[in-house]
């Protein structure tokens, strides 16, 4: 299984991306998708996350309201679409597919991490 994301850039505040991850797996929509992120000098944190059916979404507290995640089943692709971006959102984000829930351990297959950097 393969996961390749990509989408990240700068991008001023207020501004908007969004994130493309491309799975490789045939039963990608058995399994439910996240996006994490890794800010400067933190640990990843999780940002959202979509069940296979795509009508189950989560979202952490700080991008509720900003970003939303989607899933394309037959293009077997993951999304984030991030808006009103703040200079916090600044990370590499990764996408990741597996189980399910809002930690890493939930998650077995990951992509490479593509670079957003917000500026004020």
């Amino acid at each position: 299984v393969q996961l390749q994301a990509c989408g990240g850039g700068l991008v001023q505040a207020g501004g908007s991306l969004r994130l493309s991850c491309a799975h490789s797996t045939r039963t990608f929509n058995t399994y439910a998708v996240a996006w994490f992120r890794r800010p400067p000098g933190k640990g990843r944190e999780f940002v959202a996350s979509i069940e296979w059916g795509g009508s189950a979404t989560v979202y952490a507290d700080s991008v509720k309201g900003r970003f939303t995640i989607s899933r394309d089943n037959a293009e077997k692709t993951s999304y984030l679409q991030m808006r009103n971006l703040k200079p916090e959102d600044t990370a590499v984000y990764y996408c990741a597919s597996g189980r399910g829930g809002t930690v890493t351990s939930g998650y077995g297959y990951w992509g490479q991490g593509t670079q957003v950097t917000v500026s004020s």
